[in-house]
């Protein structure tokens, strides 16, 4: 007589646990996904340096590099340049979207990056935390004369969220017994890996032709060349 191929297990057997998820595979899908911090995750972080050389490999077969700030405590998958186009190599799609910043946003990127290059000048803690009203005060001085409060508020709340998601804010739980909290922000220190001293100066180039305009409109004087430039 044949035996069954799925015997009932006996009595005090062990239970059969389901395999896990290679520590490999859960590496690749949270880089994919975004940022992985060491102060998130510790045991994911622990298992990066374990397997760092792998996850290059897997990285590098999809094109992409791993940027991986053992001080700052975050790594993250980035794409590759473009290849040349004289060297006749198609240019494939991104893994990796590249997303179009408006200038509200990137306003506030390069205010917080200053910022951060001041604070680090300073020394004493390592995290820097701005208040929604401290932000609010660091863009105020880019807009126009006259801007209504209201708008402002709404100006600089959609600024902070959409950075918040573009993952260089942090939004920090309010102390108990705080009473109304306007936020607090923790300026994430990856912030530092994009927003380098190229990129601000490209964007202090900008940032003077608007302040330009600003000052001519504020004057009276017509301002269509100077905008155009913009």
């Amino acid at each position: 007589m044949t035996e069954s191929l799925h015997e009932s297990p006996s009595v005090g057997a062990p239970l059969v646990t389901l395999p896990t998820v290679p520590e490999l595979t859960q590496l690749m899908v949270h880089l994919l996904k975004g940022v992985l911090y060491r102060e998130d995750d510790e045991r994911l972080w622990a298992s990066l340096f374990r397997l760092q050389a792998r996850v290059r490999e897997q990285a590098a077969v999809l094109l992409l590099d791993l940027v991986l700030d053992e001080a700052e405590g975050y790594a993250f998958l980035k794409s590759r340049p473009d290849p040349d186009e004289s060297e006749g190599v198609p240019r494939l799609p991104r893994l990796v979207a590249r997303r179009p910043l408006s200038y509200p946003v990137s306003l506030m990127l390069a205010l917080l990056r200053k910022r951060m290059a001041e604070f680090d000048a300073g020394g004493g803690d390592t995290r820097l935390v701005l208040s929604r009203d401290e932000m609010s005060e660091l863009m105020r001085v880019f807009l126009p004369d006259g801007t209504n409060e209201a708008r402002l508020i709404d100006q600089v709340d959609a600024t902070i969220t959409k950075v918040v998601d573009l993952g260089f804010l942090r939004r920090l739980k309010p102390a108990a017994g705080s009473g109304l909290d306007r936020g607090n922000y923790e300026v994430r220190r990856i912030l530092r890996a994009f927003v380098d001293a190229q990129w601000l100066a490209d964007f202090d180039a900008r940032l003077e032709v608007y302040r330009t305009a600003l000052a001519g409109a504020a004057s009276g004087k017509p301002q269509t060349e100077r905008a155009a430039d913009a």
